[in-house]
Order: C-alpha cells, then structure tokens, then sequence
C-alpha cells in the first residue's frame, strides 16, 4: 500500500519530460487519439519548450549574507526496484468560442450546423477543464531488453445529463494504456495506443510526441487526420537507425453510420451488427454502442524512413490498410433463421496512407499527410464517414473516401511556436435504386433528399493557424503556457433541398491556458 500510495501521490505532484513534450506538440486531444468521434487533446511541439534554460531563483535577501548552495531541480522520476517511473500530467483550462452550436470541447466536423437551423444561427462559449491529464511511464532492462509501459488518461469520459449544471464531475477516461517490448532490432507492443494509421513524426514510435496530431487545441485535433485509439498488437524491425518496418493487428469496427441510408425491408437488421458511430453510449437497447460482429482485426503494415542530412530532420512514412466487414443478410435471410439458411454478406477493404515531414531550414518544419481508401472511412476522425452501405438485396458495398493535411511548423525560440494547416476530407457517393427507393450515401440532387442526405458529405475542409506561448518556466516549479487556435470549417453534402444553404459552416477560436508540472 506504500508503493501504491507513492504512485498516485506522485502521478499528481510531477511531469515527465516525455509528457511535456507530448503535451508541447500536442496540448490537444482525443477531447481522442485519441483517439472514434469522441473529443480529443493537442500534440507534442517539433522542439519541445522543456529544453529551453531556465534561470535560478534569487537568494533570499534576509539571509544574502550567508553562503547558499543552489537550489537543485525538483526530481522528475522515481525508482522502484531496477524500474524508473515518471508520472506525466497537466492541468488544463480550454476557452472554446464557435459561431455555430456544436457542443463539447472537440469538434464533430460532419456535425456543424446549416444556417437555416436553430443551432445554426446560435454562437457558443464554453470553458472546460476536461483535457487535463495525468499519467505514468515507466522503463526496466531486462538483459539485453527494454521494457517501457505508458499509462494516460483525461476528464473526457462519459457524463451525465446535468453534469453541467452543477458538480462539473468530469469523469476519467483511459488514452493510452500500452506496454513495449524490445531487443537489439526487434520490438513488440501491444495494449491501446494510437493507431499504427496516425502519421509519425519519429520512425515508428508509438509515444505521443513521436507522432503527428497536430499542434491543435481542439481535442478532435485537425479535420482530415487519420487516427483511433484502441487495442491492438504491433511488430517492428530495425533493420537500422534510418529504417523501421512493422505490421499490426488493430481493433476493427465496422461502421454504418445514420448517413446511410438502408433499405426498408431491412428494418433494424443491421443497426446490431454495426457501429452507428452515434456517439451516444446511453442507449439501453445497444444500438448507439453494440458489441459489433466484427469478422477479423484490422491489418495495417507500416514503414518509416529517418535522416538527418545537413542537420534538418526528415521524416517519411507509409500504412497500408486491410480491413474485412461481414454481416448477416437479413433480406435474403427467410424470418425463421437457422444453420441451413442464413445468408451471409461480406466484402474486403483496405487503404494506404503517407507522410511527409521535412525541416526546410532551421526549427522551420513542412507536415503533409494524405489517406484514401475503399471502406476506411471510420479513420478519418469526427467526420461521421461510413465505411460501408447495404444494397437493396441486403449486400455491403464500400465507400471511397480521402483526406489530406499539409502545413508548417515554425518554432520560433524555445518560448514561441506558430503553426498553420490546410486540410480536407472527401467521401464518395455509393447508392442503388430499386423500384421508387433510393439507398446508400450521396444521393443525387434528383432524389427527394432525407435528413440522412443532410449528414451525407461529400467534402469538408478547415484552415487553422495558431501560436503558443510560453510565459513562464521553471524547473523546479513547471511552466505556464498560453495556446491559441483558429480555425474556420465547412461541409458540403452531396445534395440538399432548395430551401437549405450549400454549405455548413462556422469560425472556432480555442485559448488554452497550461500549467505543465515538472
């Protein structure tokens, strides 16, 4: 109980330097990682402000006369036995300012509002706590191995319907929770971390500050970003120090989401058997958040090159994606279901993805990142895409879809860094018409369009410049960082009613203010 006790006090007393890095780079998300349509933080800065120099505090005057030995920096781990343990964690406070009623502290991008609507006319402020975080990484050797386990967690659990009104109990929910394996030039990791999808920044490394989610403040991170937090296996060579390749194993979850349309005869068939990326897990009936049937993991092969000509960091990756959905076709099924007669449908997906990250000149910093796919679309965070549609006779058909991002990262000093992104997703129409009923996603403007037709988007796009700051640092004490964001997004579905506006679209300017502890 000793040792229990020393964790938790220590996990809320100190920071790691890894976590200030991620929380410098990143200071965002899964409001994710992240994460899935919930909120997510930021990421880890291309150079981290933790290694700037402080100065010393001044010696007291009422004791100038006396020799003083210099106050050392507060300890940033422990030991227990040969492990080292660094607790990670800041406190966070978001001011989220949108012309559009979206709710939540991350943006839904396949959710911002018409102009023609209630919530579409209505600006909203709101002010949030809930991407605080708190932690624990921790390394051994044994042998001639590594061992390195990663623990994170933020306020963005699921919360009660008058959480707001009163307590503010924001609830805890797990990011990360992952263990790593390695020796000489193999490493396994398994547990949940962030997609083998999400973009590195540093070879196939799965730390947050290794990775590329943007400097963003919004938790959803930036539109386009391909990237989930969940469980999953992972196996790597190191051929060199220039050179990782590796292969996972992730948890599938084969989407259908209320922007499709299914056949009538179909009924509720098919509402168990996928994911309706609602982002509603109160349901009693577990259609908002089933136990989805899914047929195999999702397979993602990944490859990653690192240099450093002339002293400027280069960074290139590329995922490949293997994805199988089944289900059970309730059409060509007969009502009375049994061994002999049940009739499956089943189809295969897959996906590539790359990136660019490349140091043009000093601390100035060139991100890109590109993704498309058959079936993918679920990895294109909080934009509501399908992966799937179902067909009048009760078969699957997949969905195109891609997204882009492309940027630059300037670190101006170690106290002040701009960044600025354009990005944008697409997805593809893919419906059938049999007899006066129209199915799938994308319909043409001919057909009568239905509230699913409004959510059906064929492209979304968001700029977003942004500057943090810091203001004050210490050692001993942590520092003090102001982050700002703003962004402008807009979405275009394939069709709309006359009376409706072409686009949805609405202005966001986050400010975080960050207290990093040591």
């Amino acid at each position: 109980m000793k040792v229990l006790g020393t964790v938790l006090l220590s996990m809320c007393l100190v920071t790691s330097p890894l976590l200030a890095s991620d929380a410098r780079d990143a200071g965002k998300e899964d409001v994710a990682v992240a994460t899935s349509s919930a909120p997510e933080a930021s990421a880890p800065a291309p150079t981290s402000t933790a290694t700037a120099a402080a100065g010393t505090s001044a010696p007291s005057q009422a004791v100038a006369t006396a020799p003083q030995a210099e106050e050392k920096p507060s300890p940033l781990y422990f030991k227990i036995g040969a492990a080292e343990f660094f607790p990670l964690g800041f406190m966070d406070l978001t001011s989220i300012t949108r012309t559009t009623q979206l709710g939540g502290i991350g943006t839904s991008f396949g959710s911002i509002a018409f102009g023609n609507t209630v919530a579409g006319r209505l600006s909203e402020e709101r002010l949030s706590v809930q991407n605080s975080r708190i932690g624990l990484r921790t390394q051994a050797k044994f042998g001639e191995a590594e061992v390195t386990g990663y623990l994170e967690a933020d306020f963005l659990g699921y919360q009660p319907a008058n959480a707001y009104d009163t307590s503010n109990s924001n609830t805890l929910r797990m990011r990360l929770y992952w263990v790593d394996y390695r020796r000489g030039k193999f490493e396994v990791l398994g547990g949940q971390s962030w997609s083998f999808l999400t973009p590195n920044r540093n070879g196939l490394s799965a730390l947050p500050g290794d990775l590329f989610y943007s400097q963003d403040v919004d938790t959803n991170y930036q539109l386009g970003l391909t990237w989930a937090r969940q469980a999953g296996i992972r196996f790597i060579v190191h051929p060199n120090s220039n050179w990782a390749v590796g292969v996972a194993f992730e948890n599938p979850e084969q989407t259908l989401p209320s922007s499709v349309v299914v056949p009538a005869a179909a009924g509720t068939g098919y509402a168990s058997q996928f994911d309706s990326n609602s982002g509603n897990t109160s349901s009693s009936t577990g259609v908002n958040n089933p136990n989805t049937p899914n047929l195999s993991p999702d397979i993602i092969p990944k490859i990653a090159f690192d240099a450093n000509p002339a002293g400027h960091q280069v960074h290139f990756d590329l995922a490949g994606l293997f994805r199988t959905f089944k289900a059970v076709n309730v059409i060509a099924t007969p009502g009375s279901i049994t061994a002999a007669n049940t009739v499956y449908t089943s189809i295969h997906g897959g996906g590539l993805a790359g990136t660019v990250n490349v140091e043009l000149v000093k601390n100035l910093r060139f991100i890109t990142t590109a993704f498309y796919s058959y079936g993918g679309g679920r990895y294109i965070a909080s934009t509501s895409g399908p992966d799937v549609i179902v067909r009048p006779d009760g078969t699957l058909s997949g969905v195109h879809s891609g997204s882009g991002i492309g940027g630059l990262e300037w670190t101006r000093n170690p106290k002040l860094v701009v960044y600025a992104y354009y990005s944008g997703a697409y997805f593809g129409r893919n419906y059938d018409l049999t007899g006066a009923t129209y199915t799938g996603y994308g319909f043409h403007a001919a057909a009568a369009p239905s509230s699913a037709s409004l959510a059906a988007d064929r492209y979304l796009y968001e700029p977003t410049f942004g500057i943090h700051y810091t203001m004050w640092r210490n050692p001993n004490y942590g520092d003090l960082r102001l982050m700002t964001q703003y962004s402008y997004v807009s979405r275009a579905p394939w069709s709309l009613p006359a009376t409706v506006p072409n686009t949805a679209h609405s202005s966001m300017v986050y400010i975080d203010l960050r207290y990093d502890l040591p």
